[in-house]
């Protein structure tokens, strides 16, 4: 007992149990830790998605149902996730004016960017659908110009020309202007397919084949760029050059021609 008691009054005793203690405290820290801070995550996922169902109730309800199931005002939003909610809120299209003409106009939006996101988030509670894209999926930083170009033009350019520059279609509808669009916004519309235009998921169009496509626009449509080939007549493409061509190309044949005839009868005359 007494040998006992000298090795318990050792002074390494101290040392070792602050050690085993300290040990102790890392060891349940790292066992627990991670499960409060999931927890905290889930809980503030779920104020998010509690503060969008409210701000639905109040503003899209009327028209979609007041579970997102849709109505004869309003197309169900089951699944079509929260880039589409972005979108359509952010771009002020959704809500929708009382009055509607053929498509839905771009407009000022009237939330802000947190209250989109809380809309966004409670969409999506409802059902899977594509997520809101990353700086990194849309930004400048590795994209290919020239490919984005050619995909522009085998994909987008029959509705909205070759340049983004927008154009008609049928019924009064009609293929907005893309430039100043925010790319972002360019992205999530490739994704979801808003109103007449069709969507290009990532087994259509990849992640790659996305950020190409928007740096094209970027650059042809930047005030910094020369355009090559001199008057860019609006941008319309071929139809538009076409156009020119007949009417100042024929009219300054004709006129050539007329002057000739002029000039061949004044020489007989003489």
């Amino acid at each position: 007992m007494k040998k006992l008691s000298a090795r318990r009054r050792h002074p390494l005793a101290a040392v070792v149990v602050l050690l085993f203690a300290l040990a102790a405290t890392g060891g349940l820290y790292a066992a627990f830790a991670p499960a409060s801070k999931a927890q905290a995550d889930t809980t503030a996922q779920s104020l998010t998605i509690e503060e969008g169902k409210k701000l639905y109730s109040v503003g899209c309800a009327s028209c979609h149902g007041t579970g997102g199931q849709g109505s004869s005002d309003g197309p169900s939003l089951v699944g079509v996730g929260a880039a589409a909610v972005d979108f359509q809120v952010a771009t002020g299209r959704m809500p929708a004016a009382t009055s509607q003409g053929a498509q839905v106009p771009k407009k000022k939006n009237i939330y802000t960017q947190a209250q989109i996101d809380q809309l966004a988030a409670y969409i999506a509670s409802l059902g899977a659908g594509p997520e809101v894209p990353t700086k990194a999926q849309y930004g400048p930083e590795g994209a290919d110009i020239a490919k984005g170009g050619d995909l522009f033009r085998t994909n987008c350019a029959q509705c909205h020309n070759f340049t983004g520059k927008g154009g008609a279609l049928t019924k009064g509808k009609f293929a907005p202007n893309l430039e100043g669009v925010d790319p972002k916004h360019i992205y999530e519309a490739m994704q979801t397919g808003p109103q007449n235009m069709p969507s290009f998921p990532d087994t259509t169009l990849s992640e790659k084949n996305k950020k190409d496509i928007i740096a094209y626009l970027n650059a042809v449509n930047s005030s910094d760029t020369e355009n090559p080939g001199g008057l860019s007549l609006g941008g319309l493409g071929p139809v538009s050059e076409g156009l020119f061509a007949w009417i100042f190309g024929l009219g300054a044949l004709v006129a050539v021609a007329v002057w000739v005839a002029a000039r061949t009868a004044k020489a007989k005359r003489s």
